[in-house]
């Protein structure tokens, strides 16, 4: 897959951001886990009651603009959603069959449900028909190709063909962080344990994205895969103290309690406790305010929002050791707090 790398091209910007200092951390019981934006957050509520047309309303908007980071966050979202109250994508169905929104959003919830199938393999091998019908909606979007390449990590595709379909990705989006994290993602399944690839993969990619882009924090996300998978050769630490310089970085670029690069500084915030940089990950702490995500939490306890919040209280207190309190999971239950909409929407799990 070395092939990979040299379908990057240059596109540096360089943009200065100034931002106020964060305000005072809320309370245990204001935290929130995968809080929807203003925009999302109307369109569950009515989609909860059973209209579509505010999810078709957004996601049109996002197709129009060209949002694609957007598009691919409230399409895993609302497909998420759509598992346990699918009536309002049923009848968005019966209404519009053809539009490619629903196209897109019909693919991610199959290869959501195939996913947890004991019959994965076949069951993804079976839907590729529907992401097909969901690339042909709209030429320029780039999301039904980070489904695909989803689809093929899944279906353990080779890697010719996986060439292919991060070809027509990166046509249409050169630094879509979700077409970068499927590839990373199949990097890693494909070469198990060769972390030091999926970082020469995750590096070129940074080096080459512009500034503000979520695809600087891409090296982070390859940190956590090593220090999550226990297998493999060793990473020197210089390289995953560059990795978590890099995602803090672009983290300042952003407004404290941001929603945007919440997932990004959650992510940071466990890398940097594992690195023991105690200082730079209550900074981080800061930064997050009241919106923890499932991921990176929900890979180390069933109780991700519980695990937070209990590694936050030994980040304020200055609990040793911190680095074990980061991978223990904590006991959930009782006390926990509470999460938008009464539950929270789990994050793509693949």
């Amino acid at each position: 897959m070395a092939s990979l790398r040299t379908l990057f091209r240059s596109a540096r910007t360089a943009r200065t951001t100034s931002h106020p200092a964060p305000g005072p951390l809320p309370a245990e019981d204001e935290v929130l886990l995968d809080a929807p934006d203003e925009r999302l957050a109307p369109v569950l509520v009515a989609a909860g009651q059973g209209a579509y047309g505010p999810a078709a309303g957004l996601l049109a908007d996002t197709r129009a603009a060209s949002d694609w980071e957007a598009r691919d966050r409230y399409v895993h979202r609302l497909a998420v959603f759509a598992r346990s109250r699918p009536e309002w994508l049923d009848d968005w169905h019966a209404a519009a069959p053809q539009d490619p929104d629903l196209l897109v959003l019909r693919a991610q919830l199959a290869v959501d449900h195939a996913w947890d199938s004991p019959a994965r393999s076949e069951m993804l091998r079976a839907v590729s028909p529907v992401i097909t019908s969901a690339a042909r909606g709209d030429d320029r979007d780039p999301v039904p190709w980070r489904i695909a390449l989803d689809h093929a990590r899944g279906s353990n595709a080779g890697h010719k063909y996986f060439e292919e379909l991060w070809e027509a990705a990166v046509r249409r989006a050169p630094h879509h962080y979700g077409c970068h994290v499927a590839a990373l993602r199949y990097l890693a399944t494909s070469w198990h344990g060769s972390h030091r690839e999926c970082f020469d993969f995750a590096d070129l990619a940074a080096q080459d994205a512009p500034a503000d882009s979520l695809v600087q924090a891409l090296p982070a996300r390859a940190a956590f895969a090593y220090l999550t998978d226990g297998c493999g050769p060793e990473v020197p630490r210089a390289r995953l103290d560059a990795a978590a310089d890099r995602a803090i970085a672009l983290s300042a670029r952003f407004p404290a309690a941001d929603l945007w690069p919440a997932e990004v500084r959650n992510k940071l915030m466990y890398l940097l406790v594992r690195l023991e940089r105690w200082e730079a990950a209550r900074t981080q702490l800061d930064l997050i305010g009241p919106y923890a995500t499932s991921f990176p939490w929900d890979r180390l306890s069933d109780d991700p929002l519980g695990h937070f919040v209990r590694l936050r209280t030994h980040l304020l207190a200055g609990t040793e050791p911190l680095s074990e309190a980061a991978t223990t999971p904590f006991p959930g239950g009782a006390g926990r707090p509470r999460t938008e909409h009464g539950g929270h929407a789990s994050a793509d799990d693949h």
